[in-house]
């Protein structure tokens, strides 16, 4: 068959390593998020099947339709949002209407090509002060263990700093060997929660809230298509396939809404796991490195099936391996935020305004922080705007 004779130990490897990073960067959100919702295990589990079915499918249709390296994640920005809300603001039900919601407003901007349209009317400056401020409350969670575990937190953060100026593509899978042995060595890995079985979907019904909506859904909505789909445009766009960047969000959205009552929030194009697979690393010849997104689709697909084992096993780890494992993975994506929330000095306090409103976690009207740093922000902005046109000599 031709499309296994473009495969090559390359792309094989390049798929691999974009599965453990997928994995690792963000998957302890997903578990914190869910939890803050009230999920019990057999509905993590249910979390995990989705994400990594949903990815799978989309990837693999994707990439076998445009033979190019069409990556697909969960959206981790998301995932944070959900986990910083206030516990018991919202019933999961209501959390599956909302992630139903994101799902056909993502499918509606991607079909309809409105996509560009709608992200330009968001300044980035206040899109990067929101993700920011979302990532960074998890960032201090996760070196705020420093305190029971300042050992764990120290080497782990040293193996990244090393890793990222010399291996950067696998910082985030070196710091969770390291910190796996050290874990070991202290004897807090809690083996006897291990176990081989396959994932069993949990259907959960959803309801509809207008809270949820404003809470849930467009902070999703929001992060998801600034932090991750427009990142995942740039990537391909810079390796120029041509790939129809409207159909592949949309097909996103239909998924979010097909998988939501099992656990599978938002999905969204790649940006790290795609530049894995479209570099020449992957393979010479770009029109064999489709075959890169094809195993790592495969891989995902066996990870949901067996999504009760990987459950189990972060959930061996201790608590503070975890924190610290997402926190270190989230610094790069923090940081070039932050670059963007201040690049523009004219915008810079408003962007810093949504940053520190998102980062307080205040709750006003049963509707999350990410809101109202993003409403705080253009407010800021909209004054900071009729100050300059005030001072402008053609005033």
């Amino acid at each position: 068959m031709p499309i296994l004779r473009d495969f090559s130990p390359s792309t094989l490897t390049a798929g691999f390593i974009a599965c453990m990073v997928g994995l690792t960067s963000g998957i302890t959100l997903v578990f914190e998020a869910a939890r803050n919702l009230g999920a019990n295990d057999a509905e993590i589990t249910s979390w995990v099947w989705a994400l990594c079915v949903g990815m799978a499918g989309l990837i693999i249709v994707s990439s076998l339709r445009y033979r190019a390296p069409v990556m697909i994640a969960f959206s981790a920005p998301g995932a944070a949002v959900l986990a910083t809300l206030p516990p018991g603001a919202f019933t999961l039900a209501q959390a599956i209407g909302a992630f139903m919601i994101g799902g056909v407003l993502a499918a509606i901007v991607g079909y309809s090509g409105l996509f560009e349209q709608v992200m330009n009317r968001i300044p980035l400056p206040l899109v990067g002060a929101l993700l920011a401020g979302v990532l960074a409350r998890f960032v201090v969670s996760g070196f705020a263990d420093a305190k029971t575990s300042p050992g764990l937190v120290v080497v782990t953060t040293l193996v990244y700093l090393a890793l990222r100026r010399f291996q950067p593509r696998y910082a985030v899978i070196g710091v969770l060997v390291v910190g796996v042995a050290m874990s070991m060595l202290a004897h807090s890995l809690q083996t006897d929660m291990l176990q081989w079985a396959l994932a069993r979907p949990v259907f959960t019904a959803p309801t509809f809230a207008f809270s949820a909506m404003m809470g849930i859904a467009l902070p999703v909505f929001i992060v998801t298509m600034a932090g991750q789909n427009l990142p995942g445009v740039a990537v391909i766009r810079s390796t120029d396939y041509r790939i129809p960047v409207s159909k592949v969000i949309g097909s996103t959205g239909v998924a979010t809404v097909l998988l939501a009552p099992f656990g599978g929030y938002s999905f969204n194009l790649s940006a790290v796991t795609a530049a894995i697979c479209m570099e020449p690393a992957a393979h010479e010849d770009a029109s064999r490195r489709y075959t890169a997104s094809l195993a790592n689709g495969g891989l995902y697909l066996i990870a949901g099936l067996f999504g009760t084992s990987i459950t189990a096993a972060l959930r061996a780890f201790p608590t503070e391996l975890v924190h610290i494992v997402a926190a270190l993975a989230l610094l790069p994506t923090i940081g070039n935020s932050l670059v963007v929330a201040t690049a523009d000095t004219s915008n810079r306090e408003p962007a810093i305004l949504t940053f520190v409103v998102t980062l307080s976690g205040v709750t006003l009207l049963g509707i999350g922080s990410p809101f109202w740093g993003l409403c705080a922000g253009a407010v800021a902005m909209a004054i900071s705007s009729v100050r300059t046109r005030r001072r402008s000599p053609s005033a």
